[in-house]
């Protein structure tokens, strides 16, 4: 038996206590760590690229979360249930700003940045479509376009940034970039797991499924900034890399 459309819905699979709990815990962590990211970027002098990228990413997460915790920022999806998808618009920002946090740190060439941060967005425009498409098949289908997309992303914090940092010469950059690269790889590979049985399958409640972007949202968008605020001198070996 096939689920029903939003039309089709007489009740909504809303988001449940757990769930908002996460929420407002989500939405204090990453404004808590606004505050903090901006006051080191006031300070930061020529490393103030890093600061302000870490800044825009728990900015962003925060402003998404405080909507989320609102009742704002979502609709309704096949299988009547409720999606978040200024969670998406957020992500649409977020995860090249990771992709291009990396490529900083890296010092990789100003291409294969964009690239990174081009592929990581086309994973947030099709899961987003996909997301609210009425039909399974081609709800399958955009879900296939993001992982090409998020793949390409991968490839370049894995490989191509990679190459670029050893080429830096130091261990410390190298060894700072390495747990940056493990931390992002790991919750990007993340989202479309929880993507899957959530919109997908419908096998995750919505309470579930925000408490698992919550924790991804938490590890990428304020524990990775905090990685880099608590390299300081580790950067400052090396002049940052100007993004142009």
């Amino acid at each position: 038996m096939s689920n029903p459309t939003p039309a089709q819905c007489t009740v909504i699979e809303e988001v449940g206590s757990t769930g908002v709990g996460a929420l407002a815990l989500g939405f204090i962590i990453l404004a808590v760590a606004t505050v903090i990211f901006l006051s080191k970027a006031w300070n930061a002098g020529e490393h103030k690229s890093y600061y302000l990228a870490t800044s825009y990413l728990s900015g962003i997460g925060t402003i998404v979360y405080f909507a989320m915790l609102s009742g704002e920022g979502w609709t309704t999806v096949t299988g009547c249930r409720q999606f978040f998808w200024v969670r998406n618009a957020g992500w649409f920002v977020t995860q090249p700003l990771v992709v291009l946090l990396l490529g900083l740190v890296a010092q990789s060439d100003n291409a294969s940045i964009a690239a990174g941060m081009g592929a990581v967005a086309i994973f947030n425009v099709a899961t987003y479509f996909g997301a609210v498409a009425d039909v399974q098949s081609v709800k399958w289908i955009w879900l296939l376009i993001g992982v090409v997309g998020l793949v390409g992303a991968l490839v370049a914090v894995t490989r191509t940034f990679k190459s670029a940092v050893q080429l830096r010469g130091s261990l410390e950059i190298e060894q700072l970039y390495g747990r940056l690269a493990t931390l992002a790889s790991f919750a990007l590979a993340a989202y479309p797991l929880v993507w899957l049985f959530a919109v997908g399958f419908g096998g995750f409640s919505v309470s579930f499924e925000v408490c698992a972007y919550a924790v991804l949202d938490v590890l990428l968008q304020a524990v990775a900034g905090f990685v880099v605020v608590g390299a300081q001198a580790t950067l400052a070996s090396g002049a940052p890399k100007e993004f142009v």
